[in-house]
């Protein structure tokens, strides 16, 4: 049995946490966003005091940020293919990490493309941004503005890579979960 991969993304604070908790409790597989442990051990090691930007823009080597970033996200998706279940949820994909870097000006290495092209998720769903519910918290840098600007690169991003994006309706964590749920 092939597990079908289901990625959900957006920019920050649009309910992906709470949607993916949501799914584990009603029994789903689920894999954890990685960049919360990534992004507090940076904190920790480099010292970060600047909480108005995004990580990637403030380690000292944001290339080797982002390479963890993208193996820890492919341990998942490696992982998911040795469950013995018909779906399983990601909060957020490898290709994630391409957009975000794309937001913050940095130069993306071909190998992260190829890795992102030869590792395909089944399907993408894509939060909107969602004034109502963001917030800003130690790990979460971005601001709302900021938000919106990764919303439309994860879009063009995962587009880009051939993806269909279907995008969820703003409610209730059961009227999204159910949303997806039906689409599948």
């Amino acid at each position: 049995m092939k597990t079908k991969k289901i990625v959900i993304t957006g920019g920050p604070a649009t309910g992906k946490t709470t949607m993916i908790n949501h799914l584990r409790c009603k029994g789903y597989s689920c894999f954890e966003e990685v960049v919360r442990k990534l992004t507090s051990a940076a904190i920790d090691v480099e010292n970060i005091k600047e909480t108005h930007s995004n990580p990637i823009e403030l380690v000292a080597d944001s290339e080797k940020f982002n390479q963890m970033l993208l193996d820890m996200r492919l341990a998942d998706f490696v992982r998911s293919q040795t469950l013995q279940n018909d779906v399983c949820f990601f909060d957020r994909g490898t290709p994630d990490v391409l957009a975000y870097m794309t937001c913050f000006d940095q130069p993306i290495k071909q190998s992260f493309v190829d890795l992102c092209k030869a590792h395909m998720y089944d399907f993408i769903f894509l939060l909107p941004p969602w004034e109502l519910i963001f917030t800003q918290d130690t790990e979460r840098f971005e601001t709302f503005s900021q938000a919106k600007e990764i919303y439309m690169q994860l879009k063009e991003t995962y587009s880009n890579l051939g993806y269909q994006v279907i995008e969820v309706p703003i409610g209730t964590v059961e009227k999204r979960v159910e949303f997806i749920l039906k689409s599948l």
